[in-house]
């Protein structure tokens, strides 16, 4: 199990990379750029590939025994103790269309759970850093290098709910969604990884999301533990890396158990 010396390290160097990576991406916003479609259809930019291609240089230099999980050149040595996921650009719909709230997310796992966790918003300069970590009994999330705290609304009727779009449902997901911004006071789209940060940091009280690949909710799942709130799949399980993509986060236990018994009631 890693030292509190080595967890702090790990997050400091999580810290470094972003920092790092930052002129890459902010030097691609808002210019026009070629986009490419992948096989899933989600979009692709040269700046999504250059801020991979540099993260995944500094953590092979750094951490060599150490594997990676990309969003855009996938996996090397993910059955290493230690594996970190990169999303180079998440919201690349936001960020080839000139809306500021994309994110770089950064996540160190330990035996395929995230101890260490990233959200850095290039275009606004804001950074949630969370670390999660039952081995060496760190818990802690930080916003700009203060300590955050999720919200204390525990009802739902006083809650407010986010999703990046109606499109990431199906119609049955949607469905599902609809209920739980029935119960709620409101209802916001957009934001992606973003929306993790404002519950983090005590803004709003719920995430649902689908469609979700690994390292689009392993990054933000410390922020949102260490803060205090709850994330897990639409089932209340744990996130892990074979998880389907189905992300409902809460500021707290009780609050999380409510919208949990909302979507899945009949």
């Amino acid at each position: 199990m890693p030292s509190v010396p080595a967890v702090a390290e790990y997050a400091a160097f999580a810290a470094s990379m972003a920092d790092a990576v930052r002129p890459l991406s902010l030097g691609w916003f808002r210019r026009r750029l070629a986009v490419d479609d992948k096989a899933d259809e989600s979009p692709v930019t040269i700046a999504d590939r250059e801020v991979e291609t540099a993260l995944r240089e500094k953590i092979a230099a750094r951490y060599p025994s150490h594997g990676i999980w990309g969003e855009e050149f996938g996996k090397r040595g993910v059955d290493a103790e230690f594996v970190w996921s990169v999303d180079p650009i998440d919201g690349t719909r936001s960020f080839i269309t000139g809306h500021p709230l994309w994110g770089t997310l950064l996540a160190l796992l330990q035996n395929g759970q995230p101890i260490v966790g990233l959200i850095d918003i290039p275009a606004t300069g804001e950074r949630w850093v969370g670390v999660n970590d039952a081995a060496s009994g760190v818990h802690e999330a930080r916003f700009g290098g203060e300590l955050c705290r999720t919200s204390p609304v525990t009802v739902l009727a006083d809650a407010t709910v986010y999703a990046t779009s109606p499109d990431i449902f199906d119609a049955a997901e949607y469905a599902q969604f609809e209920r739980l911004t029935k119960a709620v006071s409101r209802r916001r789209f957009g934001g992606d990884c973003y929306a993790y940060g404002l519950l983090a940091s005590g803004h709003i009280e719920l995430v649902m999301e689908a469609g979700l690949q690994t390292y689009d909710y392993l990054a933000v799942a410390p922020v949102v533990e260490a803060a205090g709130g709850v994330i897990t799949d639409w089932e209340g399980k744990p996130l892990t890396l074979t998880s389907q993509g189905r992300v409902l986060a809460a500021a707290n236990a009780e609050l999380h158990a409510a919208a949990l018994a909302c979507i899945r009631a009949d």
